[in-house]
């Protein structure tokens, strides 16, 4: 990729994270340009060991940055921490309540000497009864009903992705954006909080709406009651699945024209859509059985012809062979293992400009020393941090 969108360079940003909510706020920013340092302890993030659902973490929210390990028990290593951050616009930590105040490194204690710092703080729980809790992506999921909307009545099940962290870590971002244009003005910065269980709460608002609305409780989506006539998965007649919804008055007319349900289109039983949502149990039946005279490639071409929204039931290593995900929508990544892998870009463009990589994954400490350098801090000291053992920089 030859042209990137960088709208946030110059910002510099301090981030003090592991696992996903902390290095998705961090990956955002600097990906949209900001020069993002990640604070790591001397062995590194733990992050990058984990195995198993965790395997992916460290290779998806980290690129674009640049790495430092400190120790942050040493009085050099910490001073050094305090340095980086008083050059700094923006700060990103995600550790447990009270962990950076232990430190001296709250936001109390670095505005006093960077009054515009802007400081974004990712917890479990916002302020009230809960704050003191850790949580995870897990536990919000439960305790905000996430799960229960998506398991079965008696059988809540997370998400199958860590939905609230990734959406946890984009709130922070709006928030950290917000300031900086508050910042414009004042020429202060603002200690931001963002949490898991009010993320959730966001989430799943629209259900807690619609029981208002409609006066009965939602159940969870997979034993909904559709809200639209034809919003399924289908079989196509060579094993291929695809899912496909006619959401409109006119969609529904497009796909009888193409899939030649005439006598459909004609019954003035089947006008409206909440009308042939009492006649489903003869639309699905009926569709199905002209999807399985097709194959999965005729079905979605014809449903593409159509303009009938569709979609193939991949898996998500399937997106790195998409045309379309192709088209400039992955970036490759080399991993700290020397493989390399496709990897999705932000989901964004600028006048047409998608964001791009211009550092691979860091292994520990790589690009500390140039961007030590941009912060203004000498090479001399930062060799010496190197030779008394406090800091990893390469």
């Amino acid at each position: 990729m030859t042209e990137q969108a960088k709208p946030l360079a110059g910002l510099k940003v301090a981030e003090f994270t592991h696992m996903v909510m902390g290095p998705t706020a961090g990956l955002l920013l600097a990906d949209l340009g900001a020069d993002v340092i990640k604070i790591e302890p001397l062995k590194g993030d733990n992050t990058r060991r984990l195995t198993g659902s965790g395997g992916g973490y460290f290779a998806m929210y980290n690129r674009n940055k640049s790495s430092v390990c400190l120790d942050l028990k040493s009085e050099n290593g910490l001073a050094t921490a305090r340095e980086i951050v008083n050059r700094s616009d923006i700060l990103i930590e995600n550790f447990r309540p009270g962990a950076m105040d232990k430190l001296g490194l709250g936001y109390a204690a670095l505005s006093a000497d960077n009054p515009g710092l802007i400081y974004l703080s990712l917890k479990g729980f916002l302020s009230g009864p809960y704050e003191h809790r850790t949580a995870l992506d897990e536990v919000a999921q439960m305790m905000g009903g996430l799960a229960y909307m998506t398991g079965l009545p008696d059988r809540p099940m997370r998400a199958g992705s860590s939905v609230i962290d990734i959406t946890g870590g984009m709130f922070g971002v709006i928030g950290i954006l917000s300031a900086l244009q508050e910042r414009h003005s004042t020429g202060r910065g603002r200690h931001i909080t963002g949490s898991l269980f009010e993320t959730t709460a966001f989430l799943v608002g629209q259900h807690i709406a619609q029981q208002g609305v409609l006066g009965e409780e939602p159940p969870p989506m997979t034993v909904r009651r559709s809200a639209w006539s034809v919003y399924d998965i289908f079989n196509s007649g060579d094993g291929g699945r695809v899912f496909v919804g006619v959401v409109s008055d006119s969609l529904w007319q497009r796909f009888c024209e193409e899939f030649g349900f005439d006598e459909w289109a004609a019954n003035s039983e089947f006008d409206s859509n909440n009308q042939r949502v009492q006649h489903r149990d003869t639309l699905i039946p009926g569709i199905q059985a002209l999807f399985d005279t097709l194959t999965k490639e005729q079905l979605m071409a014809r449903l593409d012809r159509a303009g009938v929204p569709f979609a193939p039931i991949n898996k998500p290593i399937d997106l790195v062979d998409d045309p379309h995900m192709n088209a400039g929508a992955l970036l490759d990544v080399t991993l700290n293992n020397g493989e390399t892998i496709k990897l999705p870009a932000l989901p964004m463009e600028f006048d047409g400009v998608k964001t791009g990589i211009y550092r691979d994954l860091p292994t520990p400490g790589a690009g500390a020393r140039e961007h030590l350098q941009n912060l203004g801090i000498d090479a001399d000291r930062v060799a010496q941090l190197v030779a008394d053992g406090v800091m990893i920089a390469d």
